[in-house]
């Protein structure tokens, strides 16, 4: 499953990216990370989607309530994040880029599902990537490389928010109907003609979208780029791929709130 971590590399890449230097890598990333957490108050650390996480601000605030009960025996080491549940290292992802509307307050930092948002930029991999080097790529590729949109600038980085999608479970299906909207995503291919077609859409856009299986197949068929007649379409002949993924989001003030600790404490 995708995680703080994931989100926060793609606004680092693309950060970087912007700005002509050198990301952070995702292991010190995560480690940065993981420190920061464990700064919180409490009341924000309740909020932490991750397990692992809320496992460091548990242990610190156990190991701060230990050293003021007996003698300090010298500085307490920091948590290793080597041992914490991170997730797969390699695995097929999408990134999603999205403008926050300005009313909803693009400061909500996780999965605000509740925010008008606008897609502004998607691309992934089904090829398996390790994630060290696949999120930052692809955080890169789908802000400035979408041919739908005209690439993402600074200015635009506030309001943005970066979504993370890793892909698991995937079962090619004998009937195209076989899938489970707001559970599968789909990956749909044919032929017509001397040509071959074929698109995606992720687990969360059919959900999204209030779509029936019908309407998401058929808007997968013109996606792909066929343009025959809407009465043709059921007479293709559709092979169908069923896949899984969680999506994980985070807006762009979270991001700043963990830059800005991160560069005061010379993390």
């Amino acid at each position: 499953m995708a995680s703080d971590e994931h989100c926060l590399m793609c606004f680092e890449a693309l950060d970087a990216h912007l700005d002509g230097r050198k990301p952070l890598s995702l292991d010190r990333l995560q480690a940065s990370w993981a420190s920061y957490a464990s700064t919180q108050p409490a009341a924000s650390r309740s909020s932490l989607k991750d397990p692992a996480l809320r496992r460091v601000a548990a242990e610190t605030d156990s190991s701060s309530s230990s050293s003021s009960a007996s003698p300090a025996s010298g500085p307490t080491p920091a948590t290793s994040t080597s041992s914490l549940p991170l997730g797969p290292t390699s695995t097929p992802l999408f990134v999603t880029w999205n403008t926050v509307s300005d009313d909803d307050g693009a400061g909500g930092g996780h999965d605000d599902d509740d925010d008008d948002r606008c897609l502004r930029g998607c691309i992934g991999t089904f090829e398996p990537q390790p994630l060290s080097v696949g999120i930052p790529e692809y955080a890169v590729i789908s802000a400035v490389h979408d041919s739908r949109f005209p690439p993402v600038t600074r200015r635009e980085l506030p309001r943005l928010q970066a979504a993370v999608t890793l892909l698991t479970d995937f079962e090619q299906v004998e009937d195209p109907y076989d899938w489970q909207i707001g559970t599968h995503g789909i990956r749909l291919s044919f032929h017509s003609g001397n040509r071959r077609y074929g698109a995606t859409y992720l687990p969360d856009v059919a959900a999204e979208q209030g779509w029936s299986k019908d309407k998401t197949l058929f808007s997968l068929v013109r996606k792909a780029g066929w343009v025959g007649s809407r009465q043709r379409w059921k007479d293709l002949d559709l092979k169908v791929t069923r896949y899984q993924g969680k999506k994980h989001s985070m807006a762009y003030p979270e991001y700043k709130k963990w830059k800005d600790w991160a560069e005061a404490s010379g993390q």
